[in-house]
C-alpha cells in the first residue's frame, strides 16, 4: 500500500515562508507526478503545484513567482517552498501522488489509475 506523509504546515505570518514536504513509503519504486493540492474552507480542492518525474512544473496562477516545487526521485520525497505568503494561501495543503510502481509481497505493481493522497497539512497565514 502507498502512503504519503506531509510535513511543514503552521502558523506563519504575512510575508513569512514556509516549505512542506511529502514523502512516500519506502516500497515506492516510481512515481511519475506529483503535487500540492489546497483547500480553503467553503472552497474546492484547487491545484498548487505538479511535477512530472522529469522535472516539469506547472503552477496555478496565484501562486507563480511565489511558490517552488521540486522533488528528490531517489527519496520519493516532493516539497513545496512558499514565500511571500498571504492571508488567501491560507488553506490545507494536500499532497498527491500519481502513476506508482512498488514492490509488495515479493511482487513489482505498477498502479496507472490511483491518485494518491496525504493526510492533509494546515497552513495558516494570519498577522
Amino acid at each position: 500500500q502507498v502512503q504519503l506523509v506531509e510535513s511543514g504546515g503552521g502558523l506563519v505570518q504575512p510575508g513569512g515562508s514556509l516549505r512542506l514536504s511529502c514523502t512516500a513509503s519506502r516500497s515506492i519504486l516510481r512515481i511519475d507526478h506529483m503535487g500540492w493540492y489546497r483547500q480553503a474552507p467553503g472552497k474546492e480542492r484547487e491545484l498548487v503545484a505538479g511535477i512530472t518525474s522529469s522535472g516539469g512544473t506547472k503552477y496555478v496562477n496565484s501562486v507563480k513567482g511565489r511558490f517552488t516545487i521540486s522533488r528528490d526521485n531517489a527519496k520519493n520525497t516532493v516539497y513545496l517552498q512558499m514565500n511571500s505568503l498571504k492571508p488567501e494561501d491560507t488553506a490545507v495543503y494536500y499532497c498527491n501522488a500519481g502513476g506508482v510502481q512498488y514492490y509488495s509481497g515479493g511482487y513489482y505493481y505498477t498502479d496507472s489509475s490511483t491518485e494518491y493522497w496525504g493526510q492533509g497539512t494546515q497552513v495558516t497565514v494570519s498577522p
